[in-house]
């Protein structure tokens, strides 16, 4: 249901909780729109009702979640230009750490508002259903990792 928290202003590899950072749950596809938010909306027998009310939950997230990007971009940017100078200023990357961090919680808070805005759409089985799916995916995206760490690793899986 997100918008994937790597394309925000903090790499999401460099938090806590992975590439996600954190972010995830039921139905978090949802806020990505187009083709990932109607498979999920079907595989919950969403109302027509329900389905022009998340789309334009969806569609104001993505909206705010590109303002915070575009906002995050400077703060990348700053931090390149800091890295690349011949001796690296402690008090200004700590800085510029906190402002990052302080974006990525904006991002997180407005990822959060969206899911709740949605569990208000949909009944109690339809969120159920969605945890289930979003455990299902989680599991499989484990297995592939796993997988794929065993055969760039030379090991053999999990």
């Amino acid at each position: 249901l997100a918008a994937r928290a790597p394309a925000g202003p903090v790499s999401a590899r460099a938090l806590p909780g992975g590439p996600r950072g954190g972010h995830g749950g039921p139905g978090m596809g949802m806020m990505m729109g187009g083709r990932g938010l109607e498979r999920m909306l079907d595989s919950v027998n969403a109302s027509a009702e329900q389905r022009t009310q998340i789309k334009a939950i969806s569609e104001r997230t993505m909206t705010d979640m590109k303002a915070q990007r575009e906002a995050g971009k400077g703060a990348r940017e700053q931090l390149m230009k800091l890295f690349a100078q011949p001796v690296v200023d402690a008090n200004a990357a700590e800085a510029l750490r906190a402002q990052m961090l302080q974006q990525h919680d904006q991002s997180s808070r407005r990822m959060m508002q969206a899911m709740l805005e949605v569990s208000r759409v949909l009944t109690p089985e339809q969120r159920k259903q969605l945890a289930e799916r979003a455990a299902q995916r989680g599991s499989m995206m484990e297995r592939h990792m796993n997988e794929r760490r065993a055969i760039e690793g030379g090991a053999t899986p999990r």
